[in-house]
């Protein structure tokens, strides 16, 4: 089963890292290069414990769908989502926050199992890993972006919080 890892620092607070990660809006925001939209379940603002939402994308050329489910929440250091449905065998995506000086270490673990047996591990090796690799660091350095941003906005105008 393969497992992508990837952590990036990020100057704002945590609060501001975690929130933006778990925002379908910001989601979407993130992931141009497949034209995610969310259609079902939570379709927009911030998802919390026992949400889900179902995605349309457009992955290695193909539309699909895929529905995932947030089943653990620690605000504002962690979130797990799982898939329920999708094209996937399973996945397990957990998503860390660790305050660090003045900003945030965000971190992703994703765990995976693709499917069609000796198939889905031959796709594993050839592009399926390196593919799903770099959407989830192509996803992170965009929510990077957007914090940083966010930070320099809210410091104009004096409130971290908003």
């Amino acid at each position: 089963m393969p497992v992508i890892r990837h952590s990036v620092y990020i100057e704002a607070p945590i609060h501001v890292c975690f929130n933006l990660a778990r925002n379908v809006d910001v989601h979407v925001e993130t992931t141009p290069k497949t034209k995610e939209r969310a259609i079902e379940g939570v379709t927009a603002g911030l998802m919390v414990n026992g949400d889900t939402v179902t995605w349309e994308a457009v992955h290695l050329g193909v539309k699909q769908k895929l529905t995932a489910k947030i089943i653990e929440m620690e605000k504002p250091y962690k979130f797990t989502d799982i898939m329920v449905k999708g094209a996937f065998h399973s996945f397990t995506h957990a998503h860390e926050f660790i305050e660090n000086s003045a900003g945030t270490i965000m971190k992703d673990t994703f765990f995976y199992k693709s499917p069609f047996g000796i198939f889905g591990k031959m796709a594993d090796k050839l592009f399926l890993e390196s593919y799903m690799s770099n959407f989830i660091v192509n996803r992170a350095k965009e929510l990077k972006k957007i914090a940083e941003k966010n930070i320099e906005v809210c410091t104009n105008n004096n409130d971290l919080k908003k």
